[in-house]
């Protein structure tokens, strides 16, 4: 190869190496996307997969409305005949493992107890069970005394009674495991403890299907609740019998007085409830 091919062959491969200068018309234009509305918040699974988060309206798919008036009131809501309620995301309301009352019908008070009673001294942290938001922040002298009612995201609502100070207010958003009252003995209570009620529109499930206060832990990722097959209470007014309350509800006396420990030639009384299923 005589020199100057050389140089030409040279100056060629160099050319190749220099990248090609961009000029404005030759740039890609850029690609404009329309704007998109905001995508509705997905529950985290640790709570329950698919569902809707809204701590600002927790659970709306249930309860239609927000209200911090009516304790157990929730107007033309209908209860639906099964509620799947997830129980990821818990954090246990104390860390206490000594159950001191349980939930159920009391035949010596004539009432049913609706929630459990949990060993607490005065001062002990009681914590949210749940993400969710304060709806009911009150004081009741002959009753829970100090109390929260907290709604969840799950379809549950959680009461916390007899406490010695609450320390969250009503509409305030709480997440799992925040402090939120003080353990006491306010209200109707004969020692300090705190009073759990888990609650689904109103309606009293017992915690300890829910919650193994004695283990700390829960006793499912998932809770089942059945409309038709929950406890049922009758309040006896004058004149009733223990045949008649039977046939109204559909059980026989057997069945009555073996659920509330009586017997068939028992005295009922106007006011005192029964346990009919």
């Amino acid at each position: 190869m005589s020199f100057r091919s050389a140089i030409r062959l040279f100056c060629m491969l160099s050319a190749l190496a220099v990248p090609a200068v961009v000029t404005a018309q030759d740039a890609v234009p850029p690609v404009v996307m329309p704007a998109r509305p905001m995508e509705v918040a997905v529950m985290p699974s640790r709570l329950s997969p698919g569902m809707s988060v809204d701590l600002d309206n927790p659970a709306a798919y249930l309860y239609p409305t927000w209200s911090n008036t009516s304790l157990f009131s929730y107007d033309d809501a209908v209860l639906p005949d099964s509620v799947s309620v997830s129980m990821k995301g818990w954090c246990m309301p104390t860390d206490s493992t000594r159950i001191t009352d349980t939930y159920g019908y009391r035949p010596r008070r004539g009432r049913v107890h609706q929630g459990l009673d949990v060993k607490v001294l005065t001062g002990d942290t009681i914590r949210a069970a749940f993400d969710g938001k304060v709806r009911i922040a009150r004081y009741e002298r002959r009753g829970y005394g100090h109390y929260l009612v907290i709604r969840h995201p799950n379809g549950l609502e959680t009461v916390y009674g007899h406490l010695s100070k609450k320390l969250v207010g009503e509409n305030d958003i709480v997440h799992a495991g925040d402090p939120i009252g003080l353990g006491g003995s306010t209200g109707r209570s004969t020692g300090s403890h705190l009073h759990f009620e888990t609650r689904i529109l109103g309606q009293a499930v017992n915690p300890a299907l829910m919650f193994d206060f004695p283990h700390q832990t829960v006793k499912t990722d998932m809770y089942v609740y059945q409309k038709n097959t929950r406890e049922i209470y009758y309040k006896v007014r004058s004149g009733d019998t223990l045949s008649g309350i039977a046939a109204k509800n559909g059980t026989s006396v057997a069945s009555i007085c073996k659920m509330n420990g009586i017997a068939r030639n028992a005295t009922i009384r106007v006011g005192q409830t029964l346990r009919v299923n």
